[in-house]
């Protein structure tokens, strides 16, 4: 019988999984790592240690616990945390740490700088995006101003799959939708490279060679079979991006196909069926050729929990703090007592891409407990979501169908916040493992071995989570105030 196996790099944690041809769980392992925030605004990776050995110890897990020969994984697929900037030279070796998406603001005086240069509506129109923290190009810039010795040695600047699909085949590949994030460097309307809006900063041989997302890239080595147990000649595929994949995980195929990913951070991706131009939000093309991708992301959601746990709940043990916390979380009524929120502990990305916003718990009285503060959190994230929700439906765009996945669909006060305060229902599958099931699925889908309208069988719909009405009331009125503290807050800071 055919495998597939898919590998995804999250920003705590790489998660591997081996399916069966008709979409059965196999075999699933998982290694946690950490994000490094060497000082304020940065976030970065040992690519080395936390990418390529997390990867190898999670394969080699899995084929000794499936006890299935490796010649009988028909194809791989890899996926991670992006977009990201990691330069690597001549040996494909990482010169330095990578650079994490957009909750590392590192780059802030390179965006301005660029955004002046080029023109806000030039770029919006030529790259799909405004420049954000999201984009790796002024990225790229810091690169060269900071780190000139490194920068001198970069044969290659890749992201976290690239690198994986590198040491596995030894080519440098990335997909478009990943490419997408490469502003100003990828126009969309070429759907290629391109230094001339930005020329001198890098040389385009730098970039690694374009692909969709089930192309297949190459073929694993003899040295990547020696070091994973994979067999030699395995097909992989040039993958993507994470919260994509987890998107294909849960069935997104088609237009107003919605995916609300809870996982570190929010991450949304709604599947359009034209091009969506508005700077709130992020545009890129689908992993296919002809479909668009409009996405959004909070900076801090799962990672303001992991604070919250850190800091609040010391007295409680590590392993079930965060179960313990949604127990009194739930303890506490919808509204959390008149607390509010904003979760902008790392700025925020979409829709106010503010890099210098920051966190605001409102409304505390001597009547509140961590219960109700950790409920403000989840429900602060929640409203958050709606921001983004009311963004789509201003940019034409409302979603037809929102899909729930990820670790945070666990937690049923977030999850029903989210809901709640959104109004919109959310549908769960039964799988909700996230992007390496997409990413084995993407590549039994480049083998031929599935049509898309296949993930209903892998992975059918299970439950959905529906607001309550009784309460739109109260959180219209609390969205009112967590819309207002922005606006009326940022000019102190």
């Amino acid at each position: 019988m055919k495998h597939y196996l898919g590998v995804d790099i999250g920003t705590f944690e790489t998660k591997g999984v081996i399916v069966s041809a008709t979409g059965e769980i196999v075999a699933q392992a998982a290694r946690a790592h950490r994000m490094q925030v060497p000082q304020p605004g940065w976030a970065e990776h040992d690519a080395e240690q936390d990418w390529w050995g997390d990867f190898v110890h999670v394969t080699r897990k899995m084929l000794a616990d499936s006890g299935i020969a490796p010649s009988s994984v028909a194809g791989i697929g890899a996926s991670g945390i992006g977009p990201c900037m990691l330069p690597v030279d001549e040996a494909g070796s990482p010169l330095m740490n990578a650079v994490l998406y957009g909750v590392d603001t590192r780059a802030a005086r390179e965006i301005e700088e660029l955004t002046r240069q080029i023109g806000a509506d030039v770029i919006l129109e030529r790259c799909g995006n405004a420049l954000t923290s999201q984009a790796v190009g002024p990225k790229m810039l810091w690169l060269k101003r900071n780190r000139p010795e490194v920068f001198a040695k970069t044969r290659k600047i890749l992201n976290s799959s690239s690198f994986l699909v590198h040491r596995l085949t030894g080519r440098y590949t990335i997909d478009h939708y990943s490419a997408g994030n490469f502003s100003p460097f990828y126009l969309v309307d070429r759907q290629g490279w391109s230094g001339e809006l930005a020329p001198g900063i890098i040389a385009m041989e730098q970039l690694p060679e374009l692909m969709w997302t089930t192309e297949i890239a190459g073929h694993v080595t003899t040295r990547a079979a020696a070091e994973t147990g994979l067999a030699e000649g395995t097909p992989v595929i040039a993958g993507t991006i994470d919260a994509a994949a987890e998107a294909v995980s849960v069935g997104v195929l088609n237009a107003g196909d919605l995916m609300l990913m809870y996982g570190s951070t929010i991450f949304i991706i709604l599947i359009t069926g034209s091009r969506v131009r508005d700077g709130r939000l992020w545009y890129a093309p689908w992993l296919f050729p002809g479909q668009h991708g409009s996405m959004a992301g909070l900076s801090t959601s799962g990672t303001l929990t992991h604070w919250f746990r850190g800091n609040f709940a010391k007295d409680l043990p590590r392993e079930t703090a965060v179960i313990e916390l949604a127990k009194e979380a739930e303890a506490s009524p919808p509204g959390a007592k008149g607390l509010v929120l904003l979760p902008y502990f790392s700025g925020e990305r979409t829709p106010i891409h503010d890099t210098k916003a920051r966190g605001i718990l409102f409304g505390l009285d001597l009547t509140h407990d961590r219960g109700d503060m950790f409920r403000a959190v989840l429900e602060g994230i929640a409203h958050g979501t709606r921001h983004v929700f009311e963004t789509y439906a201003e940019a034409g765009q409302a979603p037809r169908i929102v899909y729930a996945v990820g670790g945070g669909t666990k937690n049923r006060v977030w999850g029903q916040a989210t809901s709640d305060i959104t109004g919109s229902t959310q549908v769960l599958r039964q799988k909700t493992i996230g992007a390496s099931y997409g990413d084995a699925f993407l590549a039994a889908l480049a083998l031929g071995d599935v049509t898309p309208a296949d993930i209903e069988n892998w992975n059918p719909v299970a439950s959905s989570i529906t607001p309550r009405p009784e309460l739109k009331a109260m959180y219209d009125r609390q969205h009112a105030v967590f819309r207002g503290l922005y606006p009326a807050t940022k000019g102190f800071l």
